[in-house]
């Protein structure tokens, strides 16, 4: 996890430079703005990585210098299986997004059938404990 979030602030800091270098000469405030917000998310993540990394130490033989490439076998986590609740998600985004165009009540259909896929994607395993 702590080369993961080395990785991302190395990104950060490019952004900033490049935010700092183009805005100081172009006069367009959209990249700026595109920058900026590069910048913020790669700090976030880089950020995430870092108190990842902090609260569970070194458990992994990916941030050790001294792991063998035998360290890394075994189970590596829970992994779900099959699931419908990311195609319900995007056919309730879709007709939320349609919704906005043409009418309001399929406003009102695309939130619900969002929500329904939301909650399926939180409760799918909760009977069984995640695994």
């Amino acid at each position: 996890m702590k080369a993961e979030g080395w990785l991302f602030s190395v990104m950060a800091a490019f952004f900033a430079v490049t935010g700092l270098v183009y805005g100081f000469w172009a006069r367009e405030p959209a990249g700026k703005a595109i920058l900026a917000v590069g910048f913020l998310m790669s700090a976030l993540v880089a950020f995430f990585w870092f108190v990842q990394h902090r609260r569970r130490g070194r458990g992994r033989p990916q941030d050790r210098k001294d792991a063998e490439i035998a360290d890394t076998a075994g189970p590596i986590g829970f992994f779900p299986a099959r699931s419908g609740y990311p195609v319900l998600a995007a056919v309730g985004v879709t007709v939320l997004a349609l919704g906005v165009v043409f009418a309001l009540w399929l406003v009102v259909v695309g939130a619900l059938v969002v929500a329904l896929a939301v909650f399926g994607f939180i409760f799918q395993y909760g009977d069984d404990g995640g695994a």
